[in-house]
């Protein structure tokens, strides 16, 4: 079997896709953290508070936020696993979302500006994102949760492409 001959629709390996990038497992873990800091003591206050003032049969009800805190523990994950990059030729492909996919192509030479971000919490977990600006601004994009260095590489990278494109227009 002969594979590396071209065939009727060019070289071998053509219609191999693009090489995905996931995002690293820290953010996973810093949206883990926030989703346990906020309802963790939202159902201690509300068991309080019902216990309190409406009785302690309704204070059961405060295991609603422990019920979304499991709940959106997995979903989650699900979540973080779909996010993902690939660069390719003449375009950055972003790919994110469980139910509902959604794929951004942005052409190199559309980019405007790209920024990397981060907050105090992503600083925290040693995370930054990528902020893509386009022409038009429907067609922004963001790649979150980082490791700064890549996001700093890609970033570079995203600027020197975007420069080279746009020289052409």
């Amino acid at each position: 079997m002969d594979t590396g001959t071209a065939g009727p629709a060019g070289p071998a390996g053509a219609h191999e896709g693009p090489v995905w990038t996931g995002l690293p497992r820290g953010v996973l873990t810093m949206r883990r953290l926030l989703l346990v800091v906020w309802l963790v003591p939202l159902a201690a206050a509300a068991g309080v508070l019902l216990g309190l003032f409406a009785g302690p049969a309704w204070a059961a009800f405060a295991v609603l936020p422990l019920a979304v805190a499991a709940w959106g523990w997995g979903m989650l994950e699900r979540n973080w696993r779909s996010w993902r990059y690939a660069e390719r030729v003449d375009d950055l492909l972003i790919s994110r979302g469980v139910l509902w996919r959604q794929e951004t192509v942005v052409p190199y030479g559309r980019m405007q500006l790209v920024e990397v971000t981060s907050g105090p919490v992503e600083r925290h977990f040693g995370l930054a994102g990528v902020q893509l600006h386009t022409a038009a601004a429907a067609t922004d994009a963001r790649i979150p949760g980082l490791v700064p260095e890549e996001a700093e590489r890609l970033r570079d990278r995203l600027t020197e492409l975007g420069e080279a494109r746009s020289a052409g227009l």
